[in-house]
C-alpha cells in the first residue's frame, strides 16, 4: 500500500461493519444510520477508501482499507461505515493497488486517487487537471471525486401534476446541445442561465409553438472538461448531469425541473447516451476511474493486452458484454428513468454493445441489447440506436435490438443526393418516402414498423442543414486537424456560390427552397422525423461539418437569424402542423394499396437521367385526406399531370418555389387547382390536399 500521511485518520475495522455488495456506489442506510460503499475490482489486490472535507482537497480526512477476508464478496468490495464518523465528510474517492502489467491487461497505480464509476454527483477540484492524471505520480488534489449523499433519504422531486406524455403519428424530434441552444446573448435567455439545464427551460416555449414533441438532448453526463469535446462524448461519469449544465447548487433539482416543465408542454425528453467508450481515451490517457480500478474488466484491449480496441474512434471501448459494464449501463439508465424523468435514450454506435468480450460481433442476442431491451419494455422507455461503429455496419435488419428505432443513415444520404439533383435516386426515395422497407421489413421472422426508422437528413454530426445548400466543401480547420477531420461525403451543394457571407439574392433565394424541399421531404416521409435545432432559421457552422470541439459561436445557435428568415420559420411551423394533421404519413404500418407512384406525365421514369417523381397517398383507412405530391429535383420547369381526378378538387398546400406566405398555406386557405396538370418550377416540391369527404367541412 502507498505510505499515507499521518495527519490522515485511519478508520479502524472494529468501526466498520462489513456492509453489502449491492448497490454498487455509495448509499444511505437510514436503518443503521450509516453509508454503504461498494465497488467492484476483480482483479485489484487492494482498496481503500478515501473520505474528505469540503475545504481540504489534497489529503483526505480519513481513510478505510478494505479486509479482504470480511469486506470483499467475489469481485466486489463493500463496508458501511457509520454517519457520526463522516459527519465531517462531503467527498470521497478511492486508491485500488495491484499489478502494473500492460502485457497482462492491469494498469493499477496506487499513487492514482480514483472516482467511483457509480457516484451520482461529479466534484471537480480547482486544481483539477487532466495531464496529471495521464502521467506518472500521484493526483491527489487534482483528480474528481463523488459526493457524499445527503445523510437522510434524499426527497423524491415534486412533479406535480405533469404526466409523461405519449406521442404515435405526431412524433417529432428535435436534436439540441443544451449549451449551445441558449449560450448566445441572442438567445434573450437570463443571462445567469446561459446554456444550462435552467437556460433551455426559458426557451422551451419557442421549441413547443414550433410543434416538436420529443427534444434528444446531445450528451448531459458528466465529461472530462479538459477533454476538448463540446459536443459531450467524452463521458467521464454516467450518472451526473455535467456539471457546467447547472446554474444552481442542486444538479438533480435543476434537471428534473427542466423535463418537468418539457413535460408540462407535451414534449418528451430523449437523452443521447455515450456507454461505448469513455474519457480516458487510449494508454496515453488519463487514469480517473474505470482504467485505475479495474482496465481489464472494464475495457476491450488488443490480442496482446497493451492497448485498447479503438471501435470507436475515441481511444478505447468500452467492455460492454462484461457484467460490471453492463450493470453500470442498466444502473445509469434505470437512474434517469425512475429518478430524472426521462423518456427515451438514443445510443451512440450501440453496434459496440453488439461485441462480445473479446471484441467478435454477436448479431443474435448480446446480452447487453437483450438486457437494455428488456429495460426499455418495462420502463416505457424509447430506446434509439445509431446501428454502427467504426467497424460494423449493422442498420435494419443486421442490429439485433429488434423493437428499437434506428437512425437511418440511408434516409440521409439517398434524399441529400436526390435534392441536390444527383442521377438515379428515383427509386430509393420511393423507398425512403414508403418508410424504408427495404431495411425495416414488416414479413418474417421479426416485424418491423415503419417508425422504428428515424429519419433525418442533418443531425449534430455533419453539415447543419443550412449548410448542406452553401457549401460544396467542408470547412474545419478551426478544429486543428488541418481541415482533415469530418466527413468528405457531404452530398451538398451550394447553390451556385461557396459561403454565407456575400452570396448574392438568387443564391439565397434558392437555398431557403432547397432548405424547404429537405424539410418537406422529411416531413412527408414514413416514420419518425428528426431535425437539428436551429435549421428552422438557416443556422450555420460556418462549412464545419465537425465542430466537436468548438464551443463558441460556431456552435451556438444565432438566434438573431430567426429574426431574419422569418418565412422559414414559419414555413417549419406549418409543415410540422400538416404532419401532425395527417395521420396516414406516419402509420403503424407501411402504405402498401393507399400508395400509387407516377412520373410527370405516367409511370414512374427512374433512369439515371431522371429526377422527378409524384405519387398520390389515400387517406380514407385512417378518415384521413388523400395528398398528391410532386417532386422536381432537377434544374428544368416540369409540367405535371395530376394524375388522380375526382369530383372533389384538389386543394395546393405547399408550393417550395412561390414565396413566403404562398409557399405553404394555412388550413382552411389552400386555393383550389383548377387544372388537371401543375407547372412545378426546377428544384421544388409541390404538396395537394383533397378532403376526406367523411368529414364534415373537410377539415381532415
Amino acid at each position: 500500500m502507498t505510505t499515507v500521511d499521518d495527519a490522515v485518520a485511519t478508520i479502524g475495522a472494529d468501526q466498520v461493519d462489513d456492509g453489502l455488495p449491492a448497490p454498487l456506489g455509495v448509499a444511505w442506510v437510514g436503518a443503521a444510520q450509516a453509508y454503504n460503499f461498494a465497488i467492484y475490482s476483480r482483479h485489484g489486490a487492494s482498496v481503500t477508501l478515501l473520505l474528505y472535507h469540503e475545504f481540504e482537497l489534497l489529503t483526505p480526512a480519513a481513510q478505510y482499507t478494505f479486509d479482504a477476508t470480511i469486506n470483499r464478496s467475489g469481485p466486489i468490495w463493500h463496508c458501511r461505515i457509520p454517519a457520526h464518523l463522516l459527519a465531517s465528510i462531503t467527498y470521497y474517492a478511492y486508491r485500488v493497488d495491484g499489478l502494473f502489467n500492460p502485457s497482462e491487461g492491469h494498469r493499477f497505480d496506487p499513487q492514482k486517487v480514483l472516482l467511483d464509476p457509480f457516484a451520482r454527483r461529479v466534484f471537480f477540484p480547482p486544481a483539477y487537471s487532466r495531464a496529471r492524471a495521464a502521467a506518472a505520480g500521484p493526483t491527489a488534489g487534482c483528480a474528481p471525486l463523488g459526493y457524499l449523499p445527503p445523510q437522510q433519504v434524499v426527497p423524491a422531486f415534486d412533479w406535480g401534476e405533469t404526466q409523461p406524455p405519449r406521442h404515435t403519428h405526431d412524433l417529432i424530434v428535435y436534436e439540441l446541445h443544451v449549451k449551445g441552444f441558449t449560450a448566445s446573448p441572442t438567445s434573450g435567455v437570463t443571462p445567469a442561465l446561459r446554456g444550462t439545464f435552467a437556460g433551455l427551460t426559458e426557451k422551451i416555449a419557442h421549441i413547443q409553438e414550433l410543434g416538436v414533441t420529443a427534444v434528444e438532448l446531445l450528451p448531459i453526463h458528466q465529461f472530462d472538461p479538459q477533454e476538448n469535446n463540446y459536443w459531450g462524448y467524452m463521458t467521464l461519469n454516467f450518472f451526473a448531469p455535467h456539471h457546467d449544465y447547472v446554474a444552481g447548487d442542486d444538479p438533480h433539482a435543476e434537471f428534473c425541473a427542466m423535463v418537468r416543465a418539457f413535460h408540462a408542454a407535451g414534449i418528451q425528453v430523449w437523452l443521447d447516451v455515450v456507454y461505448n467508450h469513455t474519457s480516458e481515451g487510449d494508454q496515453n490517457g488519463p487514469a480517473h476511474s474505470y482504467r485505475g480500478i479495474d482496465n481489464k474488466s472494464y475495457y476491450l484491449l488488443t490480442r496482446d493486452r497493451r492497448f485498447y480496441i479503438n471501435d470507436t474512434g475515441c481511444g478505447n471501448t468500452l467492455r460492454c458484454a462484461h457484467p460490471i459494464v453492463r450493470e453500470l449501463m442498466l444502473d445509469s439508465l434505470r437512474y434517469y428513468t425512475e429518478k430524472m424523468g426521462i423518456d427515451g435514450f438514443r445510443f451512440d454506435l450501440v453496434s459496440i454493445l453488439t461485441r462480445e468480450t473479446d471484441g467478435s460481433i454477436n448479431q443474435h442476442d448480446p446480452a447487453a441489447i437483450a438486457e437494455i431491451s428488456a429495460f426499455g419494455h418495462y420502463s416505457d422507455a424509447t430506446l434509439v440506436a445509431e446501428a454502427w461503429d467504426m467497424g460494423s455496419y449493422q442498420l435494419g435488419l443486421g442490429f439485433p435490438g429488434k423493437t428499437w428505432l434506428q437512425w437511418n443513415g440511408k434516409f440521409r444520404d439517398d434524399v441529400r443526393s436526390f435534392v441536390r439533383g444527383d442521377g438515379g435516386f428515383i427509386a430509393p426515395m420511393m423507398q425512403r418516402l414508403y418508410g424504408s422497407d427495404d431495411l425495416f421489413p414488416d414479413q418474417g421472422r421479426h416485424v418491423y414498423r415503419p417508425s422504428q426508422s428515424v429519419n433525418f437528413v442533418t443531425a449534430h454530426d455533419g453539415f447543419c442543414l443550412y449548410d448542406l445548400t452553401a457549401y460544396n466543401l467542408k470547412h474545419n480547420l478551426a478544429n486543428g486537424h488541418n481541415n482533415t477531420d469530418g466527413s468528405d461525403d457531404n452530398r451538398s451543394w451550394n447553390s451556385g456560390f461557396e459561403g454565407d457571407t456575400g452570396a448574392p439574392a438568387h443564391v439565397m433565394t434558392l437555398r431557403r427552397r432547397q432548405v424547404q424541399n429537405f424539410f418537406t421531404i422529411l416531413m412527408l416521409a414514413n416514420g419518425t422525423p428528426m431535425f437539428c435545432a436551429g435549421d428552422e432559421f438557416l443556422q450555420t457552422q460556418g462549412g464545419n461539418n465537425n465542430p466537436y470541439n468548438q464551443d463558441n459561436q460556431t456552435t451556438w445557435l444565432d438566434w438573431s437569424r430567426l429574426d431574419q428568415n422569418p418565412g422559414v420559420l414559419r414555413f417549419f411551423k406549418r409543415m410540422i402542423a400538416f404532419r401532425k394533421a395527417h395521420p396516414s404519413i406516419g402509420r403503424r404500418r407501411y402504405w402498401r394499396e393507399d400508395v400509387r407512384w407516377f412520373g410527370p406525365t405516367g409511370a414512374v421514369d427512374a433512369s439515371e437521367t431522371s429526377h422527378a417523381l409524384a405519387y398520390v397517398l389515400r387517406g380514407a383507412a385512417l378518415r384521413d385526406s388523400d395528398l398528391y405530391v410532386m417532386i422536381n429535383a432537377g434544374a428544368d420547369d416540369l409540367v405535371f399531370a395530376i394524375q388522380d381526378q375526382r369530383d372533389d378538387p384538389w386543394l395546393r398546400v405547399v408550393d417550395t418555389a412561390r414565396a413566403s406566405p404562398e409557399d405553404i398555406c394555412e388550413t382552411g386557405e389552400e386555393p383550389v387547382v383548377t387544372t388537371e396538370s401543375y407547372h412545378v418550377a426546377p428544384r421544388s416540391v409541390v404538396v395537394l390536399r383533397r378532403p376526406y369527404a367523411g368529414v364534415v367541412g373537410g377539415s381532415a
